[in-house]
């Protein structure tokens, strides 16, 4: 994006992000995640089967994931995008067992993926 001192832009853009987040909020299905140790992995988990059966990414209605990863970053992704990326890392080695007992299947996702989005 331009650099502009222009206040009028600035405003008009400030509500857009606003309005954006307003409507996400009130109107679409979010899946939350915590996840305050993947600032020090450097990776999220996005379960997609759990003993056996499809869980998580693979059957969410959620319209948008969101990532708390401290009480200051927080990411919102929308879940289209979030299944893309994660079909790049199937059946490679960030693909891996985990969740409780390690009974979950799911992508170790690089948050740097995350960002990208």
């Amino acid at each position: 994006m331009e650099h502009n001192r222009d206040f009028k832009y600035d405003l008009q853009l400030g509500l857009k992000g606003e309005g954006l987040v307003a409507n996400m909020l009130s109107n679409k299905k979010i899946e939350i995640k915590t996840d305050f140790q993947a600032k020090d992995t450097g990776n999220v988990f996005i379960e997609y089967k759990s003993r056996g059966k499809l869980s998580g990414i693979s059957t969410t209605h959620a319209e948008w994931f969101c990532f708390v990863l401290s009480n200051e970053n927080i990411i919102f992704v929308d879940t289209i995008k979030l299944r893309n990326i994660c079909r790049v890392y199937l059946k490679t080695n960030r693909d891996v067992k985990g969740g409780d007992e390690n009974t979950s299947n799911g992508i170790l996702l690089p948050i740097k993926q995350l960002i990208k989005l």
